[in-house]
């Protein structure tokens, strides 16, 4: 993702299409904010005809004409600012909403590449940390600066209509206010961003550790993780210091050239009133004015900070929608023509492969054919390969070299939603998610019915203890299952297969962290799921790979024996060499 920096505008026009469904909400604060900036600088006129009209002369019609003006104002005032703080600040909230809901529909679908470089507790931060400095600049910041610089030109033309000897002497000594407020806003938003990477960076390592919990305290660990938390928490700290000190230099500046320079103009002005060359009244007008002015370009500097650290989060969360995956569905992908519960034949033509950020190849001109129906085996050492086919027929990765076929139609001709649809999984790492039993395992097919789900929970043994939790299949299991074991987490990951019924099987070690009982009523139901689909199935256990129809064997990426149990083990070979370790181990146990 190391993409050119945008500059602020772009960053701000980046954002326009998440307000323009909210155009009329927009165009109310807009008009609200009109409205408010007008009875603001209505306030100096009506002060200037108080004190020109002088109270022992003036009548009392003239006395309450003009202290009813000034009623009408503040009341316009105060329901314009009151009106335009809920609209923008409901702007604020929904479009950031909008932000979070695309960030992580577009995290969500980027292909697992994109997931080699990227910490969880980075993304995270991503969403909720930027996200929130974007309601932010949205919600408040935009409104007030525009505001500020409506007041500020508005008190401008007044001050020009006041005293166009005044004003042009006040806009001379402001220019030099201007100057060094946009140089230091640059370093503003340099340290921002800065101090968000920190903050990322922080919630990243938090997150890493707290997901890997138990290994970290078994290992007794925790003193050393504190340490290092504590220093990027430290560095994070010390990265906001140093904005918050540049933002604090940029407010001190602006203010103190801001109200220097009107003291300035004011000093002169006296002189003038005293010499008769304008009214008291006047001068009083160009004052509240010149305040006005001073107000608004202090406001607009304490906004600018604002906005520079929003729009350095705003750069962060655009970089990430700026991604596009790598695996993309086809311009007009093939429609499944045959029965999604028939089973298919998968074809590899000469596959080659290796993981993007790592050019050591998995995978070396691996070819095989799986007829419909059939069950094959693969087996070999860690590190050979057989995970990553399975990646490749998901299509989590395209291969460098050669195809993946189904029923003799190129799986990247398949929309990538009815690919994985044909495709049940049993993966090594089971996600359980913080939900209750039933919605766990309906995670398999989410349109399945209660009694959908209570069959497959029984095909796979998964009733046996789900029965025996406080409420059943009603029971939360906790943060990444923290309350199953692991071959109860294994027992739902297979349900979901089972539920989910697709016409091709695709279990990597589904049976591994099962104890023997267990194991013998998984393979019966497995067994059963089998009839009529394509399996593939990864083991390191050669026990249960002994009925299958046929054996691949891999070694340092490629199929080096094919054959079914008794033929390989004549044969002398790998799978020879492992069955007798293995089966050694077993007579002698």
């Amino acid at each position: 993702m190391n993409t050119p920096k945008p500059l602020p505008f772009q960053t701000l026009k980046s954002f326009l299409p998440f307000l323009r469904p909210y155009k009329k909400s927009l165009l109310i604060a807009v008009i609200s904010l009109l409205l408010a900036a007008s009875a603001t600088l209505a306030v100096p006129l009506c002060f200037r005809s108080i004190i020109d009209l002088g109270f022992s002369n003036a009548s009392t019609t003239q006395i309450n004409v003009t202290f009813i003006n000034l009623f009408v104002v503040a009341l316009v005032l105060a329901f314009a600012s009151a009106l335009r703080f809920y609209m923008v600040s409901l702007l604020g909230e929904r479009v950031t909403c909008d932000i979070r809901k695309a960030v992580y529909s577009h995290i969500i679908v980027q292909s697992p590449e994109f997931f080699e470089t990227q910490q969880s507790g980075e993304l995270l931060s991503r969403i909720n940390n930027d996200a929130s400095l974007v309601q932010i600049l949205v919600g408040t910041s935009v409104s007030m600066a525009v505001r500020n610089a409506l007041l500020l030109v508005g008190g401008m033309t007044m001050m020009f209509i006041t005293s166009i000897q005044l004003t042009l002497l006040i806009m001379a000594t402001l220019l030099l206010t201007v100057i060094p407020v946009v140089f230091m806003s640059k370093k503003v938003r340099l340290l921002s961003r800065n101090s968000q990477d920190q903050l990322a960076l922080s919630s990243a390592i938090a997150g890493e550790k707290i997901n890997a919990i138990n290994t970290v305290q078994s290992f007794a660990n925790e003193v050393n993780e504190m340490a290092i938390f504590d220093a990027s928490i430290e560095k994070s700290f010390v990265a906001s210091k140093n904005r918050n000190m540049a933002r604090s230099k940029l407010t001190f500046v602006a203010i103190l050239l801001g109200f220097t320079s009107i003291i300035a103009v004011l000093w002169l002005g006296a002189y003038a009133v005293s010499q008769q060359a304008i009214s008291d009244g006047q001068l009083t007008q160009f004052f509240l004015y010149a305040v006005i002015c001073a107000g608004s370009i202090a406001a607009l500097s304490e906004v600018a900070g604002d906005a520079q650290r929003a729009v350095g989060a705003g750069d962060r969360l655009l970089a990430l929608l700026r991604v596009q995956s790598q695996i993309q569905n086809p311009k007009q992908p093939h429609i499944p023509s045959f029965p999604t519960t028939k089973a298919i034949t998968l074809c590899a033509e000469n596959i080659s492969f290796h993981y993007p950020s790592n050019q050591n190849s998995v995978l070396s001109q691996v070819s095989l054919r799986i007829e419909a129906g059939e069950k094959v085996a693969i087996v070999g050492p860690s590190g050979s390969g057989k995970t990553t086919l399975f990646k490749l027929i998901q299509r989590f990765y395209d291969p460098q070299f050669g195809k993946i076929t189904f029923d003799g139609v190129d799986i990247k001709e398949f929309n990538l939603v009815d690919l994985r649809r044909l495709i049940g999984v049993v993966p090594q790492e089971i996600s359980i998610f913080s939900e209750n039993a039933l919605e766990n395992i309906r995670y398999g097919r989410l349109n399945a019915s209660d009694e959908e789900v209570f069959l497959a929970a029984k095909m796979a043994a998964v009733d046996e203890f789900i029965l025996k939790l406080p409420e059943a299949y009603n029971t939360y299991l906790g943060d990444r299952g923290v309350r199953l074991s692991g071959g109860q987490k294994q027992r739902i990951a297979i349900a979901r297969a089972l539920l989910k019924n697709p016409p091709l099987l695709l279990l990597d070690e589904a049976t591994s962290a099962l104890d023997a009982e267990s194991e013998r009523l998984v393979q019966q139901a497995l067994e059963l799921a089998m009839q009529g689909r394509t399996t593939i199935v990864i083991a390191h256990r050669l026990s249960t790979v002994k009925k299958a129809d046929r054996i691949l064997v891999m070694e340092h990426g490629q199929i080096i024996e094919s054959g079914d149990h008794a033929s390989l083990v004549n044969k002398g070979g790998l799978y020879s060499h492992l069955a007798k370790l293995q089966f050694t181990d077993i007579s002698s146990n």
